[in-house]
């Protein structure tokens, strides 16, 4: 009698199925890579968006609106914050902005913005570059007209040929300003 072979091994099929199992998690796993990246894009441009709507806001709440010493009231509607540096007397300041101003870029109440969030320039034509679009509003609130002012930033994401971004890629940011006694 011939002496059994007691060495075992894998068999043709049976490296073929752990192969085609193999691939399978791998191409999955390649997925879930290319998801999470775009995920983790998307969120980083939220986060540039959000941090720049607040920025504005900032500087838009730096500007005087208040009482002088006689309590005759103060109001900056002059400062240019589209620009950067910002610039006194040649701008909007805090004067009502028009019907529409965050829906459509207005000169004065917009700017534009690249990828890190720098600014870029200002107007109503897109700059070469820009991926974000910033705008804002201002409005007297209609129960006290004289001393509080509704305040709102919106920035998006610009797409090719001056599209909007989704939703989700918007930031917005409202706040309300009164009149103070300096």
């Amino acid at each position: 009698m011939w002496p059994r072979n007691t060495e075992s091994g894998f068999s043709l099929v049976e490296v073929l199925i752990a192969t085609t199992v193999f691939a399978v998690a791998v191409g999955g796993l390649a997925d879930v890579c290319a998801v999470a990246t775009r995920a983790n894009a998307n969120a980083k441009a939220t986060s540039v968006a959000s941090l720049m709507a607040a920025q504005k806001m900032e500087q838009l709440r730096a500007l005087a609106w208040g009482f002088d010493a006689f309590e005759t009231p103060l109001s900056d509607t002059t400062t240019d914050i589209s620009v950067t540096p910002e610039r006194p007397g040649t701008g909007a300041g805090l004067s009502p902005s028009p019907a529409g101003a965050l829906a459509q870029n207005t000169a004065g109440y917009c700017d534009f913005l690249d990828a890190t969030g720098q600014p870029l320039g200002s107007g109503t034509t897109p700059v070469e570059g820009a991926v974000f679009v910033r705008r804002w509003s201002v409005e007297p609130l209609p129960a006290n007209p004289a001393n509080t002012l509704v305040l709102q930033v919106t920035v998006t994401r610009t797409l090719r040929g001056g599209e909007r971004g989704r939703p989700l890629d918007d930031a917005r940011v409202v706040s309300l300003k009164t009149r103070k006694a300096l």
